[in-house]
């Protein structure tokens, strides 16, 4: 007998612990991938579609010292109201003013004109947001 230590002949008494290891690997990082981008998507379709309203600035335009006016279009459910915050910000990016506009048309989407009053000239203007009135 000889000090040579033996060898079994390659894939003939099934997978090796190692790949059945690796093999179990793939299993759960698919598991779990497909989880986690199924989290992702249900995050990114509840965010979207749970909106109620939401608003788009179209154009603004300063008009003097202290008036800037704002063309935003608002789309929102025909049964809701929508409120959405605009404001202007002076050249130095301090806010030189807000206002809250409340579109109550019964419309899918409605474009408005509103001015807001500034304190300061306003060099531009932003629509912050805009939400059903009830807060949803």
């Amino acid at each position: 007998m000889s000090g040579a230590p033996q060898t079994v002949p390659e894939g003939r008494y099934g997978r090796s612990a190692d790949a059945r290891a690796d093999r179990r690997l793939k299993i759960l990082g698919g598991v779990l991938g497909a989880a986690v981008l199924g989290f992702v998507a249900w995050g990114a379709i509840d965010a979207t579609a749970g909106s109620q309203a939401s608003g788009e600035l179209i154009r603004f335009k300063v008009v003097s010292d202290h008036e800037v006016q704002v063309h935003i279009e608002v789309r929102k459910k025909t049964d809701v109201d929508a409120v959405c915050t605009v404001r202007s910000l002076a050249a130095d990016k301090s806010e030189a003013g807000i206002r809250d506009v409340r579109v109550d048309e019964p419309e899918n989407r409605v474009d408005t004109v509103v001015s807001i009053r500034t304190t300061t000239r306003g060099a531009n203007a932003e629509l912050v947001g805009c939400q059903a009135a009830d807060g949803r």
